[in-house]
């Protein structure tokens, strides 16, 4: 799995609080990024979770 935030990112930083092991704030860009390349496997769900919760749907999931 691989994941993306793309420019519609509010920065609401709802993935950050939701899995913080994957999602950080970058507070020059004002947006969220993505610490790793390939997300692991007992993190799967939690990114999909962040992802369905995004209220911009910022959040793109590569299967």
């Amino acid at each position: 799995m691989k994941v993306t935030i793309t420019k519609e990112c509010m920065g609401d930083r709802n993935c950050n609080d939701l899995c913080p092991e994957i999602f950080q704030y970058d507070e020059d860009q004002l947006k969220s990024t993505i610490k790793m390349d390939e997300i692991p496997e007992h993190l799967k769900d939690k990114v999909r979770q962040a992802a369905a919760e995004c209220g911009a749907e910022a959040i793109e999931i590569e299967e």
